[in-house]
């Protein structure tokens, strides 16, 4: 049997962001199965943007790429609520 060795790091200020992140995410698609508009978008892109902070710490373009996207797609779609409902 092999040993799978870890890579990112444990401990420091990007470890403590990304466990808040994924909380925030989670929380975010549990409002968004129950349609809690904007409330699910607007707690989506704040964790996003926590795992945005995290890939520019760890200096990963594709953490980057993908939350900078995410980020501004559901922070359009908050724009839009309140543009188009409100």
């Amino acid at each position: 049997m092999f040993k799978v060795k870890k890579i990112t790091p444990i401990g420091d200020r990007s470890w403590y962001i990304k466990w808040i992140a994924t909380i925030v995410i989670i929380i975010g698609a549990c409002l968004n199965s129950f349609d809690v508009q904007p409330y699910s978008q607007a707690v989506m892109s704040v964790g996003a943007g926590l795992w945005l902070l995290v890939g520019i710490l760890w200096y990963d373009r594709a953490l980057i790429a993908v939350n900078s996207a995410i980020m501004a797609i559901y922070l359009a779609g908050v724009i839009m609520y309140f543009t188009y409902y409100v």
